[in-house]
């Protein structure tokens, strides 16, 4: 008789992660607080300049394209609010991304000299951002009530889409965080895609008014996705389209699962280097 010999993995793969979040959440929530303040260090008004800064965007982009050039967005949307709404996404997207590249070397001291779990670093960043995300998102929602007298129902899930949005920052932070340990041209290189990227996401066109010949590298792109939702949910009081989910959710999933088996697998040498 053949005996079938199952081999049982000792843990889920992400426990380990999983468990550093929790067993090191006040370590975590100092570095979102530190970094929060860093940012504004020395100010007289202190955090109230991350509500400042989405204003002044606002109040330009409704002076250039509301009262120049006499742009409208769709249904009739000021095409403010409809930049606005979709710059919300990518300015959370490409802050993490940015940031996270230099993290590293940012900690170095912590990450040399202690017993420190590194990958939560780049979640750190990306809570940091998260605060003036909201910020301006309140703005945001603020603005529309006003213009159009009325809020959608359905922004109540919206915080599952800027989760998956930071499951896909977070993912390709970790990428460039271990890269720019070793390469620091990394920061450079990420300056350049990134711009690239942005001109590639549908954030100051409709994506209707992109040439069909380019509409299958634009579904390609996982911004896309979350710029439709946040517009979707932000301006109209239809339904969320749950395919911009499912399709946001499998490039989140995907981006965090590779990026932290990167990350892993380039942590061995980060003690020699850093």
């Amino acid at each position: 008789m053949v005996l079938c010999r199952f081999i049982v993995p000792r843990r889920l793969p992400g426990t380990l992660f999983l468990r550093n979040l929790v067993e090191r959440r006040s370590l975590l929530f100092q570095l979102v607080r530190r970094d929060f303040q860093q940012r504004f260090v020395g100010s007289a008004i202190g955090w109230i300049w991350g509500l400042i800064h989405p204003l002044v965007l606002l109040g330009s982009w409704w002076f250039v394209f509301g009262v120049c050039l006499g742009e409208k967005g769709p249904e009739g949307v000021p095409y403010a609010l409809f930049i606005f709404a979709g710059m919300l996404p990518w300015l959370l997207f490409s802050e993490t991304v940015q940031r996270s590249a230099s993290s590293l070397l940012d900690q170095s001291n912590l990450i040399t000299k202690t017993v420190f779990p590194a990958e939560i670093v780049p979640v750190s960043v990306f809570l940091s951002s998260l605060v003036s995300h909201a910020l301006a998102l309140s703005l945001m929602i603020a603005a529309f009530a006003v213009a159009r007298n009325q809020i959608s129902i359905f922004l109540i899930v919206l915080p599952l889409y800027t989760f998956l949005i930071g499951l896909l920052a977070v993912g390709i932070g970790w990428i460039v965080a271990s890269l720019h340990v070793f390469l620091r041209d990394t920061a450079q290189v990420l300056s350049v895609v990134l711009v690239v990227w942005f001109w590639a996401t549908p954030i100051m066109f409709d994506d209707t008014k992109f040439p069909p010949v380019v509409r299958p590298v634009l579904r390609a792109n996982p911004m896309f996705y979350a710029v439709r939702a946040y517009r979707g949910l932000l301006l109209t009081s239809g339904w969320p389209r749950w395919q911009d989910l499912a399709m946001l959710a499998a490039y989140g999933v995907t981006a965090f699962v590779l990026g932290g088996l990167f990350f892993r697998y380039m942590k061995r040498g980060f003690a020699d280097v850093l």
